[in-house]
Formats: structure tokens, sequence, C-alpha cells
């Protein structure tokens, strides 16, 4: 049986620390989450925030590019499969404007099969998440491609 007088255990204390630090490490991060799905866009908005992120949000590939100019993020996040412009016609059209060509886009999606990876890499994509995520996987995305980048 498990003493309950003793102090909290090291690994509450270590995952308390490592997201302080990632809220210091990604604090003013501009990132969108593009995703026709709200549960999907308000979980990834959470787990964010939670980090110190600026987020924005789109709930498809018209509302980001018409979101994109105003805002300039500095990674943005797009599912693929969506209405009217889907995620790989988004990436294109981003990847293809001399201003944003430089902003990491990580594609968003359910299906983890080796075209659909492809197809995103074709577009000009920078990384694939597969759908569900967890906060460390998009954390550690969003680390990757904005720390570097200041770097």
């Amino acid at each position: 049986m498990p003493d309950v007088s003793r102090p909290m255990p090291l690994p509450t204390r270590f995952q308390t620390e490592m997201n302080v630090s990632d809220a210091q490490a990604l604090k003013g991060v501009k990132v969108m989450v593009i995703d026709d799905s709200n549960t999907i866009r308000r979980s990834a908005e959470i787990f964010l925030n939670q980090a110190g992120c600026e987020v924005i949000l789109a709930q498809d590939g018209f509302d980001a590019l018409a979101k994109i100019t105003d805002h300039q993020p500095d990674l943005v996040f797009v599912d693929i499969m969506m209405p009217r412009l889907d995620g790989y016609q988004t990436c294109s059209l981003i990847k293809r404007n001399n201003r944003y060509r430089g902003t990491p886009v990580i594609m968003l999606s359910s299906k983890d099969g080796l075209f659909d990876r492809a197809r995103g890499r074709m577009v000009g994509s920078d990384e694939y998440l597969t759908k569900p995520f967890t906060k460390d996987t998009l954390l550690k995305a969003v680390r990757e491609h904005t720390l570097s980048k200041a770097a």
C-alpha cells in the first residue's frame, strides 16, 4: 500500500516544471489551427494556450486564408479532410505565397497512410500528425518547427 503521507511524487513535479518551461519557451508563438471539427480546434486551442501560444482558429481553408494575412502565424496546423478547400489545397496556397513559404505547415489527419503523407509532402507540408493527437505530440511539433527556426 502506498504511503499517502509522502510529498508529491517526482514525475508530477517534473511534469509541472515541463509545463512551465513549455509556457516560457512557446510564449507568444502564433499558431493557426485549421479544422472543420470544433472538437479538434478547441482541443488544440486548450493545449496551445496552456503552453503560452497565441492561437488563431479557422474552420476551413477559405477562413484560414482570410485570417492568415491579418495574424501572420509562426506555424499552421491544417486538417486534410475539410469542405470547400481541403488541407492539401490550403497548404499548397500558403506555400506558393512568397510571404508564407517559410511558415511551417503541419498536416492533421485521421488517416495514417503512406499516400496521404506523400501527398502532404508534395504540396509542401513540413510534418504530418495523426489524429487524435496528444498534447505532447502537438507541443513537440510546435517546438521543433518554431524554436529551431528562431535559433
